[in-house]
């Protein structure tokens, strides 16, 4: 079974498609994984390998972990592009997060003051005022919105509960007032003998409309890049990404595509 992806609370740095160098930050578990959705394509697993015994790092141990690789990389003379908040779920449920954020904030501007600081999120976790706060305090929040249409988002991402549906990510996200990076996979596939695909002109039609009420300051369209816990996932071409990504340009959004 696909399990964990980050055995450590600071790993890499690695080179990320969408970031370029990143030095990332796992908040949730070392040995487990805890998530508000349980996304049939991601890389850390499905939820049901559990939680794991470790536990989330305390804010502490981050500050402290963070600093002596920043203090090894600038003494050994690496670069470093951006300082990424992913791992084994999702990072805005850490309890301390904000602090957390303010602790990493500080600590690029010590010792990589050209470095970004990145969060990828699910937008589970965008509505509430201390999370939202501390998002609009990093360089990039990058939040997800894989469809507009409540079946679909449910069929992809299938949140742990049953009042999250896109209705209320998207309001969530409206309130950035254009702060925010939007990110989508494009995918297909069936899983459960339930079949999804969010490329058809339904779906993107659904999707531009939220983003034109988001009025997001860029749209991320990724594909699967490793294995996934669930098998007959399609990777959508480059190519035809290019086409859904046009579609949106037309339409005034600023559109990155990373396949």
């Amino acid at each position: 079974m696909q399990t964990v992806l980050f055995h450590s609370t600071i790993y890499g740095p690695i080179h990320s498609r969408r970031l370029g160098m990143s030095l990332g930050i796992n908040l949730m578990p070392n040995d487990g994984k805890i998530c508000s959705f349980d996304c049939l394509y991601c890389e850390a697993g499905f939820n049901a390998q559990g939680p794991g015994k470790d536990g989330v790092p305390t804010r502490e141990a981050v500050k402290k972990q963070l600093k002596r690789k920043l203090t090894e990389m600038k003494e050994a003379g690496q670069t470093l592009d951006v300082i990424t908040f992913s791992g084994n779920g999702e990072p805005t449920l850490h309890p301390e997060f904000q602090k957390v954020v303010e602790d990493v904030l500080r600590l690029r501007t010590e010792f990589f003051p050209d470095a970004k600081v990145s969060v990828l999120s699910n937008s589970t976790m965008a509505g509430k005022p201390a999370v939202a706060e501390a998002l609009l305090k990093v360089d990039n929040n990058i939040l997800k919105l894989d469809s507009a249409i409540p079946h679909t988002f449910i069929a992809i991402n299938r949140p742990t509960s049953p009042n999250c549906l896109p209705d209320g990510v998207i309001a969530d996200l409206k309130k950035f007032n254009g702060q925010c990076v939007v990110q989508t996979i494009m995918i297909r596939g069936e899983y459960d003998g339930v079949k999804f695909d969010n490329t058809t002109d339904e779906e993107l039609d659904a999707l531009l409309r939220a983003y034109l009420e988001i009025r997001p300051r860029e749209v991320m369209l990724y594909s699967i890049d490793r294995k996934t816990p669930a098998e007959n996932l399609e990777k959508v071409s480059k190519e035809e990404m290019e086409r859904i990504a046009e579609r949106f340009r037309k339409a005034g959004l600023k559109v990155q595509v990373n396949a």
